[in-house]
């Protein structure tokens, strides 16, 4: 049961940062780039993007 809500926080934040991600004002490589660093490392990518990602307009 714990394992399903977790999943579906994470499901829930990821699409939230793929939002704010595509939504900044970075160029089309670059939110290509953070949107698969973010898919390809869950976690890692998740707090990297939060601390040092592209902000939106």
């Amino acid at each position: 049961m714990l394992e399903g809500i977790l999943g579906l926080i994470h499901v829930i934040v990821w699409i939230w940062a793929a939002i704010n991600i595509w939504q900044s004002a970075a160029s089309t490589l670059a939110k290509v780039l953070w949107t698969l660093f973010v898919l390809i490392a869950p976690l890692v990518g998740l707090i990297v993007w939060f601390f040092i990602g592209p902000k939106a307009n």
